[in-house]
């Protein structure tokens, strides 16, 4: 017996793409040998480098021979079609999908096909004008989709093509057309509920298993007043507000501190953004480096007070983690899960200070609970200050960031997933 593994882009790094690969290896596991199935070629091998994961022995059916990055929207609406030609060939038990644009899948249903959603975040916000106003999820709200269809041409792409075809696709209720429905953290179980009515079952995504939890850190007194982000240069990550709002404020309390913000940066759209940041910074008072990729960012020195540090390797940012930082700042609001880059720095040992919004408020920090959380710029100085200057407050929330995540390794996803996926079998 088989299953299927589908999603729409496979060939970049991300929350996706880490979830898909751990479920692939939970069904395996349950004895469902598993296809993976996507809509652009790409290369199983490189899921041992960005996740310790092998998928390469899996085989793999896109619709595409080719691999580019661009139509990221067509991708979602297309995903569907390399599954239907595998249902009529092979004896698959189970589809497990992350996308919503599955309608031409329901009907293998009654064939004896199960099928599990796992929603990262319910299209439905985005794109049904009844969630627009207030919400700051819906298109013309959200940073992140305007950030990229918000203008011309891509807003013709989005509302003239995706959206127009969407309702072709887009099933209606997964609780009426899947056998089992996930999401990634409380907070997108409770925007699913104002969708559908219900929520979800809570499957967090794992920590990848290259991804170590440390047993022992480096001592408050061993570290200096450095604050450490991680995640792409684009817009929703609020870098920008960083540089201008919560820096010179935390400099004046604490002359001697230091933010580093390790990036991933490949696009045009990404560079002119650190270019943007490091502008604002300047602009702001603050001296800025600007670390590019193949250079080393060996020592901070007392003349920059920023760095942005552009597609560093994983070595370099787990030795400022693991022995220079006191904090790790999130600034994003609203997203979803969390973001990898949480619990990755949760995994080293380092108190978190997260918007309270989203699945890092509510899943990571625990409302409060593991890491501290702030509305506004001025509860954000004062949570990253106490990190940076009280010992005792440094050393507690460490402790909890290693105890949270310890229960979100991938070891538990799999032994979690098959556990659920058994009961609807």
């Amino acid at each position: 017996m088989q299953s299927i593994v589908a999603h729409r882009y496979w060939g970049t790094p991300g929350g996706g793409q880490l979830v898909c690969a751990s479920a692939a290896v939970a069904l395996d596991k349950m004895g469902l040998k598993p296809i993976l199935t996507g809509t652009f070629k790409f290369d199983p091998a490189r899921y041992v480098d960005w996740y310790g994961i092998d998928i390469s022995k899996y085989e793999v059916h896109t619709l595409m021979p080719i691999n580019i990055k661009a139509f990221g929207l067509w991708t979602r609406l297309y995903m569907w079609r390399p599954a239907v030609k595998l249902l009529s060939r092979y004896d698959v038990r189970a589809l497990f999908i992350d996308d919503e644009t599955y309608k031409p899948l329901v009907r293998y249903r009654s064939m004896g096909l199960r099928i599990i959603e796992y929603i990262h975040f319910p299209l439905e916000v985005v794109v049904d004008p009844r969630f627009r106003g207030g919400s700051g999820l819906a298109y013309g709200e959200d940073p992140y989709i305007m950030e990229r269809y918000g203008r011309f041409p891509m807003n013709v792409y989005w509302g003239g093509v995706f959206t127009r075809l969407l309702p072709r696709y887009l099933r209606e209720n997964p609780f009426h057309d899947a056998d089992l429905v996930l999401t990634n953290s409380r907070w997108t179980a409770s925007v699913a509920k104002m969708v559908y009515g219900e929520e979800p079952i809570v499957l967090n995504p794992p920590i990848p298993p290259n991804i170590s939890i440390l047993g022992s850190v480096r001592a408050f007194e061993e570290r200096g007043n450095l604050v450490v982000m991680l995640g792409r240069f684009s817009e929703e990550k609020r870098y920008h507000w960083v540089v201008t709002e919560l820096m010179p404020r935390l400099i004046k309390e604490i002359p001697n501190a230091k933010l580093i913000i390790f990036g991933g940066a490949t696009t045009r759209t990404q560079l002119n953004y650190v270019n943007r940041v490091a502008d604002l910074a300047r602009r702001s008072g603050l001296n800025v480096k600007v670390v590019s990729e193949g250079s080393v960012l060996r020592e901070l020195n007392s003349e920059h007070q920023v760095y942005l540090r552009l597609n560093a390797p994983r070595a370099e940012i787990n030795e400022a983690m693991d022995g220079g930082a006191r904090a790790f700042l999130h600034a994003t609001i609203n997203e979803h899960w969390g973001g990898i880059a949480v619990a990755e720095a949760m995994a080293r040992g380092l108190p978190v200070v997260v918007h309270k919004s989203g699945g890092a408020w509510s899943d990571l920090a625990l409302n409060g609970e593991i890491g501290l959380g702030y509305e506004n710029v001025d509860e954000a100085v004062n949570a990253l200050a106490k990190l940076l200057t009280d010992s005792r407050a440094w050393s507690n929330y460490s402790i909890r960031s290693l105890d949270r995540v310890r229960d979100i390794t991938f070891d538990k996803f799999v032994d979690r997933l098959a556990e659920l996926v058994r009961k609807i079998l």
